[in-house]
This record gives C-alpha cells, sequence and structure tokens, in this order.
C-alpha cells in the first residue's frame, strides 16, 4: 500500500506496485516479523503448532496427565482428579495423584506434564514452609496465588517448546475473606477466578459442559450441595470424561482405583477415603447400582 502527502493531506492507493503479487507481499511481511524478533512467526517457522503435546516432528510422546476439575459445594470447595497419565496413545500410569497438598489449607490440582507440575508444587510447598517459619505466620492467598504464577511463568520456554507445559488449578482457603476460592492458570502463567467452578485437562470439555447444565438448570446450584452429593456429582463427571476421553481414566472396581477427591473447608485439606468413594460409585454412579 502507497502513501504520499499532497497539501497537508495523506492519500492512499490500495492498489499493489506492478509486478508485486500478493503471495509476494505476504512473504514479504512474514520476513519483516522474523527479522523484528516476531515470537509467533519464530515459532511458526519452528513448525511449533499451539496446543500439541510438542513441536511437530518430535518422536517421543511426553507423559501427560489429566483430567482436573473444582467447584464449590456447601461446605467449601471439592477438587477431583482422575488418576491415569498418558504418553501419545500409551497409559504410562494409572495410579498418579493429580490432586497435590501444598499446605494444610491449599491444594494444586496438575493438567500437563507431570514432572514439572511436581516441581512446582515441591517449590511451593517449601516456599509456604519456609514463610510460615520465618515470618511466624501464614503467607496471604493472594501471595501464594502470585508464587504459582511466578513459577509458570518462569516455565515459558519449556511450556511454548512442549516440553513441560502445566494448566493447573489452585485452591484454597482465604482465611481473610473466610471463604474458599478456586483459580485456574493457562501455561503462560495468566490466572483467572473461577467463581463456580474450574476444570483443565483432555477431558475438560465435556465436564464444563455438565457443570454449566448442573449449575444452572440442575434442582439447585453446585454451591448448595452438601458434600455427599457433590463427591457423587464428581465422580458421574469424571465417568464421563472417560467415556469420551481416552486420556482420562476411569473407576476400576477390579483394582481399586478411583479418583481422588480433596475437599478444602475453614477446617484445612482433607481427602475422601476409597472405601467411601467406592460406596459411593457403586450406589449412585455405577449402571448397575
Amino acid at each position: 500500500m502507497k502513501q504520499c502527502e499532497r497539501d497537508g493531506q495523506i492519500q492512499r492507493s490500495d492498489a499493489l506496485p506492478i509486478g508485486l503479487s500478493t503471495q509476494h507481499l505476504e512473504s514479504s511481511t512474514e520476513e519483516q516479523m522474523r527479522m523484528q524478533g516476531d515470537l509467533y512467526q519464530l515459532l511458526k517457522d519452528q513448525g511449533y503448532v499451539f496446543g500439541s503435546s510438542g513441536q511437530a516432528g518430535a518422536s517421543q510422546e511426553l507423559t501427560t496427565a489429566t483430567t482436573i476439575l473444582a467447584f464449590k459445594y456447601r461446605e467449601g470447595v471439592l477438587v477431583a482428579g482422575d488418576r491415569r497419565a498418558t504418553a501419545g496413545n500409551m497409559v504410562m500410569y494409572d495410579r498418579t495423584d493429580k490432586v497435590l497438598e501444598i499446605d494444610r489449607s491449599s491444594v494444586m490440582a496438575i493438567a500437563g506434564v507431570p514432572a514439572t507440575a511436581y516441581e512446582m508444587a515441591r517449590i511451593l510447598e517449601h516456599s509456604f514452609k519456609y514463610y510460615r517459619r520465618t515470618q511466624l505466620q501464614e503467607l496471604s492467598f493472594e501471595g501464594k496465588l502470585r508464587a504459582l504464577s511466578k513459577l509458570l511463568k518462569d516455565n515459558v520456554a519449556a511450556a511454548l517448546a512442549g516440553t513441560g507445559a502445566v494448566a493447573p488449578i489452585f485452591a484454597g482457603y482465604d482465611a481473610g475473606q473466610e471463604t474458599a476460592k478456586i483459580y485456574f492458570y493457562d501455561i503462560l502463567g495468566a490466572e483467572f477466578e473461577g467463581v463456580e467452578y474450574a476444570v483443565s485437562g483432555s477431558g475438560s470439555s465435556t465436564i464444563r459442559g455438565i457443570l454449566h447444565y448442573l449449575n444452572t438448570w440442575g434442582e439447585q446450584p453446585l454451591s448448595a450441595m452438601p458434600e455427599e452429593q457433590a463427591t457423587v456429582q464428581a465422580l458421574r463427571m469424571l465417568t464421563s470424561a472417560a467415556e469420551f476421553d481416552s486420556a482420562t481414566g476411569g473407576v476400576n472396581r477390579e483394582a481399586g482405583l478411583y479418583p481422588v477427591i480433596k475437599f478444602i473447608t475453614a477446617g484445612g485439606v482433607r481427602m475422601m477415603p476409597d472405601l467411601q468413594l467406592r460406596s459411593l460409585f457403586e450406589s449412585s454412579v455405577s449402571r448397575s447400582a
């Protein structure tokens, strides 16, 4: 596009110069973006596909963990995750704990590369413990959120390279406001508050739709459900996700494998035992019930 200044006015011509094609113009634009260090163009040149488990042409799949969810119920926040870790189409492990207790009032649920996520959880755990012992008080809830965001930002290079992407959910009890809260993050460290619920991982699209339906048109909103009813809904949602997503592990009654479900209330973090999960699954989830 040409610009010429005449009598103090700018005139534009949309006509391309003779012999210059649209394709040539686009390639020139891409070359300029490359020369200026445009991150998106540089990633495109390297064959990176956003949202993939690695760069195009990668010969080895990374182990990833999915699916996680959190929603508010009557007494606080429920956080749940399936047990499966996969590498491409291969099931690497069926006993993964994706809901990690960071301290006595907060948990981090992980979706993404477990090696990176577990290291982040260890750093957070030790950081919160160090602050508590040196300052003789708990780190504020906002401080905990910033700490996780900082770790994710420091991991941007690995996330964009496809070797260490993590999209966690952080839930905890905010003593200052006397309420349990849910936050979810993207792989670059941006944080978002889940007013009622949050989901992440490969099975999240299925669960998000169910959560919206239950919270909008159910007999009662999620935040009004008692603990047992909330647990049943979490089991049903993860079972539904496993039906449509091969990377999400369902319930394996023969092996005694059930999702990890933890509750966050004013009293702290508590995990529901497998025996109780088994009873609820057989009475309210299993089709043979």
